[in-house]
């Protein structure tokens, strides 16, 4: 934990007396209901305080729809500044919580579209009775709001189990959850890791193997079996992909080589490449420690494949921000106490608008690649095109 001064620490005494502040992991416990325990997976609301109706019905109807014991949010609650959203909000042409002025950012100003654009969604939350943990994304990060702020504003919420456990030297907000069985005992763990804006560093890793060597030891020796959520994904991730042709389907550029997921290892809808690459330090943690057997990011917003490697399914969760293209969605993971090793993992895609009245959700199908016949040589050749205008873009950076 982080040191606060003995003064410092009465004052939020009294406050959490007087106003009954939600302590996370004090008076909320986590466990498993016959022999279930849904978790709804949802990302990237990315919006402002301007929010667009079908990211706020997409997180209603979410969890209407999948009634879940958790709820688990992989970050960017808020979107910081950039040109666009035509047609999603009441306010055109932008999108963003940041207010910047000739002399710079107005964190007044700032600070309070923040509280705003964090309010439309995690109300929502709130109103629903499922308790909820929440990643810190990246840009999260860039709007001048620091992390003891983000605790604060988690703290308003009787929901939140949002609370800060690791000792890194950059005060990431990094804490685990443990899911109890009907025995009382630990069944299953969530770890919630906050990668900053670039990803984790080697403390918070450091950190993950101590806690999760405790764990072990009060479990008589056993791992807890554990999911990672963060927001950016570890590099592990690229290791769901093979080197391929850029006539093969699903072929995707990267500089001057392309790749597509290993339909040996993985299936779900890709846009972007991902490089196959040595296992990195998170992940050689996870396998150290034993316990865990998912990961799930973030981030990419219209990624929303799933895949195994060495043993540990990886993937990546849909974004709700309907200011970027889609696809838009959540996912739902649904634990087996009798087996929590494994578990059902399904993914569904929001369709249609609030405008249209026709606003739904849809199970994906994961299948393999189709055969695209004679399209798939016009589709190499785009490969090849796209592949020359990235590598150009690179040699300006």
């Amino acid at each position: 934990m982080k040191k606060i001064t003995a003064a410092a620490a009465a004052l939020i005494l009294i406050f959490t007396l007087s106003f009954g502040v939600y302590s996370a992991g004090t008076d909320k416990e986590l466990k498993f209901s016959d022999g279930k325990f849904k978790i709804l997976v949802l990302s990237d609301t990315q919006d402002d305080h301007h929010p667009a109706p079908d990211m706020l019905n997409l997180v209603k109807k979410s969890i209407e729809e999948t009634n879940p014991d958790l709820i688990v949010f992989t970050g960017d609650l808020v979107e910081d500044s950039r040109i666009g959203d035509i047609g999603t909000d009441d306010e055109p042409l932008r999108e963003g919580v940041a207010v910047n002025t000739a002399k710079g950012l107005d964190k007044e100003k700032t600070a309070a579209n923040v509280k705003a654009a964090s309010k439309a969604v995690l109300d929502i939350f709130e109103a629903s009775g499922v308790p909820f943990a929440v990643v810190q994304g990246n840009n999260d990060y860039k709007v001048d709001f620091s992390n003891d702020e983000w605790l604060s504003l988690y703290s308003q919420y009787k929901g939140s189990l949002a609370f800060d456990e690791s000792d890194d030297s950059e005060g990431r907000i990094d804490y685990h959850l443990e899911i109890k069985g009907s025995d009382g005992k630990a069944k299953f763990n969530l770890w919630i890791m906050d990668t900053g804006r670039h990803g984790l560093n080697d403390d918070q890793v450091d950190w993950y193997k101590k806690k999760s060597s405790e764990i072990t030891e009060n479990n008589s020796g056993e791992p807890v079996p554990a999911i990672v959520f963060q927001h950016i994904q570890a590099d592990d991730i690229g290791n769901l992909f093979m080197e391929c042709s850029p006539f093969d389907d699903g072929a995707r550029a990267k500089g001057l080589k392309f790749y597509r997921l290993d339909p040996e290892r993985a299936a779900g809808y890709n846009f972007f490449a991902y490089q196959p690459c040595e296992p990195t330090y998170e992940f050689r943690a996870w396998k150290e420690q034993g316990d865990v057997v998912g990961a799930y990011f973030g981030h990419q917003h219209i990624e929303g494949f799933t895949g195994v490697y060495d043993g540990i399914e990886m993937g990546f969760n849909y974004g709700a921000e309907f200011a970027k293209t889609g696809p838009y969605g959540y996912r739902l993971i649904t634990l087996d106490e009798s087996n929590p090793s494994v578990y059902e993992n399904e993914m569904f895609t929001y369709e249609g608008s609030v405008k249209m009245g026709d606003a739904r959700f849809e199970k994906q199908v994961d299948t393999p690649y189709k055969d695209l016949g004679e399209m798939k040589y016009i589709l190499g050749i785009g490969n090849f095109v796209w592949s020359m205008i990235t590598v150009i873009i690179s040699l300006f950076n």
